[in-house]
């Protein structure tokens, strides 16, 4: 099957590799087409400790999860995690020039865009800039800023960093597995959009990601 009809991701832990292929369906819901697994050799703690071992576990993760779907995988979104991932509270902003024009997505994305020049300990590099809440003007809150009026956008940022060596020798197994890296996520994050609603979000649920690592 033509793959660009589907979305893969790719689980390096430190105990088991997991490839899982999906796609939507009619009804908007994921439908999963093939789930492969690996014994994880060469992770210790999410960090990669031996490349060729690790090379070795994620392509008997996505052979499996291939011959399960049917699919030919060449594009995964990574999970990312290991004692090398750190987070900070960070407030941004973004000034806009013309008050009689209302706030627009492209407004958000700038000030998105922005927290990832933020200047960091050598050797880190941000892979999440999260923003928790909007503030216009220095008055108005709200986590949906779109669509307002307002000259100064500001936001909360939640930032995950993790140390740019480690995340960079996982970019490289990936590749040398002979698969493109479309995006890491932080692998709590990820369990948390697919397993909590957004009432639950709302609610303050909180997710617990206990690895084997």
């Amino acid at each position: 099957m033509a793959e660009s009809e589907f979305v893969c991701g790719l689980d390096i832990g430190s105990t088991k590799i997991a490839c899982i292929v999906g796609r939507k369906n009619e009804y908007g819901k994921v439908e999963i087409m093939g789930i492969g697994r690996s014994e994880s050799i060469g992770i210790k703690r999410g960090v990669v400790e031996n490349i060729q071992n690790t090379v070795d576990s994620i392509k008997l993760a996505v052979d499996a999860a291939t011959q399960a779907s049917d699919v030919d995988i060449k594009v995964v979104h990574v999970g990312i995690a290991g004692q090398h991932i750190k987070s900070l509270q960070h407030r941004g902003a973004h000034m806009r020039s013309n008050l009689d024009t209302e706030i627009t997505q492209d407004d958000v994305k700038k000030l998105i865009d922005n927290m990832y020049k933020l200047v960091l300990p050598a050797g880190e590099s941000i892979i999440h800039a999260l923003p928790q809440e909007y503030i216009i003007d220095n008055n108005l809150r709200t986590r949906e800023p779109v669509g307002m009026a307002g000259l100064n956008l500001e936001a909360n940022f939640h930032i995950i960093t993790g140390n740019v060596t480690d995340v960079k020798n996982i970019e490289r197994c990936v590749n040398k597995a002979g698969l493109q890296v479309a995006s890491m996520i932080l692998e709590p994050l990820a369990s948390a959009e697919a397993v909590l609603s957004a009432e639950e979000m709302e609610a303050g649920v909180a997710l617990v990601d206990i690895g084997g690592g």
